[in-house]
């Protein structure tokens, strides 16, 4: 099993300090997250802890606080299911920082029964995409005041398995959970690459992160006897402190050792599937995100 994990588990580690940064974290009350959160706060960032379930959220800041010395830890309300909350949080963060350093679209749901959003959206892709594109458009202002800052979208392996539906984004006509799921999270690569192109000149770098196989909460829906066989699987792979690597490492490592618009896998550059390289597709997917939110993007 050790043999095992040596191969999927990057030998990466840095000991680059994050005084003065500030980095806004969604889902960052359990696994991936939260441990990018503790790391990033270890380093001295002040660490916003985007969350949608504000019990769990405190606890999180709880515990990340009595670990870290001197830790600098804020908890923030978020639902990405609700463009309202997140209009919400955006105006707080503006109310409240100075700067934005790293914005971590970190948050997801995976594999759940067919539902929608408040906005009408289908769940997985109004939340783990629109979510996250409107959220990153509402900031896009404080993230270039900071600059040079970030944007790093967690993406995951079943990107290759996506395919976007133009004719059926809310997956009204035919609904299937796993194809729902890797439909988002090709739209989370195809997003990055095409912000990366929109921003760079501001000085704002994007990238789009395949953490791994992760035994975390969002597996909840999974079906129970597949749900066990992944958690297994992954507790000789990754555990979710393992899983923040690349996240990591996307945030310290210096840009000129980073593609932008770049995908990431391993603490290492990692071509995306040929349908995350389709920039046709990515223009078309920006377009369509726009009509749907109902907002001007340029």
């Amino acid at each position: 099993m050790q043999a095992i994990r040596s191969f999927f588990i990057p030998n990466w580690s840095s000991d680059v300090r994050l005084d003065g940064k500030t980095a806004v974290i969604t889902g960052a009350n359990t696994g991936i997250g939260k441990e990018t959160a503790k790391d990033l706060a270890a380093r001295g960032a002040r660490v916003i802890l985007a969350c949608r379930d504000m019990a769990k959220a405190e606890q999180a800041a709880k515990e990340i606080m009595r670990e870290v010395p001197c830790p600098k830890v804020v908890v923030r309300h978020l639902d990405l299911s609700d463009t309202k909350s997140i209009c919400q949080f955006a105006e707080s963060i503006y109310n409240s920082e100075k700067a934005l350093h790293y914005l971590i679209n970190n948050a997801g749901v995976a594999m759940c029964p067919y539902s929608t959003t408040v906005d009408g959206f289908e769940m997985q892709f109004g939340v783990n995409h629109l979510g996250h594109f409107f959220l990153t458009f509402l900031l896009l202002d404080l993230l270039k005041y900071s600059a040079p800052s970030r944007v790093i979208n967690l993406s995951s392996i079943a990107h290759t398995m996506g395919r976007i539906r133009f004719d059926d984004l809310a997956g009204e006509k035919n609904y299937n959970p796993v194809g729902a799921y890797a439909q988002s999270k090709l739209a989370n690569v195809l997003f990055t690459r095409e912000l990366a192109k929109r921003t760079e000149a501001l000085g704002v770098t994007v990238y789009s992160v395949d953490p791994g196989v992760v035994n975390t909460e969002i597996a909840r829906h999974i079906s129970k006897p597949l749900s066990t066989v992944i958690g297994m699987v992954a507790s000789m792979i990754k555990t979710s402190a393992e899983g923040a690597y690349t996240t990591i490492y996307c945030v310290v490592t210096p840009e000129s050792q980073l593609h932008n618009g770049g995908h990431y896998k391993d603490c290492a550059y990692n071509k995306s599937c040929r349908a995350g390289q389709d920039d046709a597709t990515a223009l078309k997917l920006w377009a369509a995100s726009c009509h749907l939110l109902s907002i001007r993007w340029r």
